[in-house]
């Protein structure tokens, strides 16, 4: 094992680094567009108690796991559970992040081609056609080479910043971009607001819309409300190994949530004002950042600026969350294995970079590993939309409702709040309201897991 473990610098800049894990691509077009179609504020409401009752327990369970053992997931559980199956939660953590980190290193690239395109001028003829924004957009991610000459400048980025440390990397960029992401979004919602007609799209996201909501919409405010905090992959159980006994875990938990709740509602602010005041269709979904927005951006005054300010935000969303997936696996080889921060960097990195690539030629540049099992397979069609699925629907949940579990069964309540109590000062902790967010947790999640699975039996 490595004895020599790295600390965060400051409690502001584990806050700024967990938050820039939470905050990624999802939050600035994932929240927006499940909100507008399913109740606007009305999903809002459900998505706020979810997340607080759900998100918030599991992100503080992860971090006093880490912080108590100080050791990444798999160290962690054996440590917890000596001799005992619970290193397998572990493993599946180290194992989720690299499943998501392949694809989004794919669309990281993507981001980085948008900002050029936007700082170039690539984007002026598509003014007001979204069909030649969808034909751009086709013909670039179904070619060969591009996209992955962009995905190498995307994870070399990420594994330079790992490499120089937890204080010197992590936190020094992450203290960077989250401020830079939070200033351009406040930005892009007062110009979206100041547009004429701009204030439709105030209405379409939060004006309550009760009649609009369905049980297939709260499971999916409960299972964004999990997703989007990085719970299940180890991520906040790394980054809490390497605080001190002093932080006030629970403190620093709410306050990420509240930055990634407010990052998400600032992004839906920006997007659907702007759509509206511009004609657009709201209704896009993931389209809504690659073949709408462009061809909107390009109708304002100074378009040419607003676009490339939005990629710019996008694509420092993605990055501070690339980093935090990708410490994961590098902390695994440093704690088990004792390798150098260089040597497991380079060495998963590099790995992911390659089966990312395999993600990246299956939607057209020739290569589709998984393309003999059919559009009928549930996991997808193409390798990319497989490694997303089991990533997002079942891994991320099974590692988060576990974790849960872990503590329920395992550690402990007594144990568990021993530690969680450390750093908190002024006030006790409900054990009986600790237990019992816990266990809704769990709940929450296998309903989720089993509505997913469902439809297959």
């Amino acid at each position: 094992m490595n004895n020599q473990r790295e600390r965060w610098g400051s409690k502001l800049g584990f806050i700024l680094a967990a938050a820039g894990s939470a905050v990624g691509i999802g939050n600035i077009w994932k929240y927006p567009h499940m909100a507008g179609q399913n109740g606007g504020s009305a999903f809002t409401i459900i998505y706020l108690i979810c997340i607080f009752l759900v998100g918030l327990s599991i992100v503080i369970a992860e971090f006093a796991i880490g912080r108590k053992t100080q050791l990444s997931p798999v160290g962690a559980f054996e440590k917890l559970a000596p001799g005992s199956y619970w290193k397998y939660v572990g493993f599946l953590g180290v194992a989720s992040a690299f499943v998501i980190l392949s694809f989004y290193g794919v669309v990281g690239g993507w981001i980085l081609k948008y900002i050029i395109e936007s700082l170039s001028g690539g984007f002026s003829s598509l003014a007001g056609n979204p069909d030649a924004s969808s034909a751009m957009f086709g013909a670039f991610v179904e070619s060969t080479w591009s996209p992955l000459i962009y995905q190498l400048f995307f994870m070399g980025l990420c594994m330079w910043v790992i490499i120089n440390g937890v204080k010197g990397g992590i936190e020094k960029w992450s203290s960077v971009m989250m401020p830079l992401i939070i200033i351009l979004l406040a930005v892009l919602a007062v110009r979206g607001v100041t547009l004429e007609g701009g204030m439709k799209g105030i209405s379409f996201l939060f004006n309550p819309r009760f009649e609009d909501l369905t049980p297939s919409s709260i499971v999916l405010a409960l299972g964004h409300s999990f997703f989007t905090v990085s719970l299940g992959m180890g991520t906040m159980i790394t980054y809490g190994s390497y605080l001190e006994k002093k932080q006030n875990l629970l403190n620093s938990a709410l306050w990420i949530i509240v930055i990634d709740t407010l990052i998400a509602l600032l992004a839906g602010i920006a997007i659907f004002t702007t759509v509206f005041a511009l004609g657009a269709n709201p209704a896009e979904g993931p389209g809504l950042i690659f073949v709408v927005l462009p061809s909107v951006f390009t109708q304002l005054a100074g378009g040419t600026i607003w676009a490339a300010m939005f990629f710019i935000l996008l694509f420092m969303a993605a990055l501070t969350s690339a980093i935090s997936i990708l410490e994961v696996q590098t902390a695994y080889l440093i704690d088990q294995k004792n390798w150098s921060r260089k040597k497991a960097t380079l060495l998963f990195g590099s790995i992911v970079t390659v089966i990312g690539m395999f993600c990246s030629l299956s939607l057209g540049g020739g290569i589709n590993i998984t393309g003999f099992l059919g559009e009928s397979f549930f996991l997808g069609e193409t390798f990319f939309d497989v490694m997303d699925n089991l990533s997002s629907k079942y891994m991320l949940p099974i590692g988060g409702m576990m974790t849960a579990i872990f503590v329920l069964v395992k550690w402990k309540i007594p144990g568990y709040l021993e530690e969680l109590s450390t750093g908190v000062d002024g006030y006790a902790i409900n054990a009986g309201l600790i237990k019992g967010t816990l266990i809704f947790a769990a709940s929450v999640v296998a309903f989720i897991i089993i509505n997913e699975l469902a439809p297959f039996f």
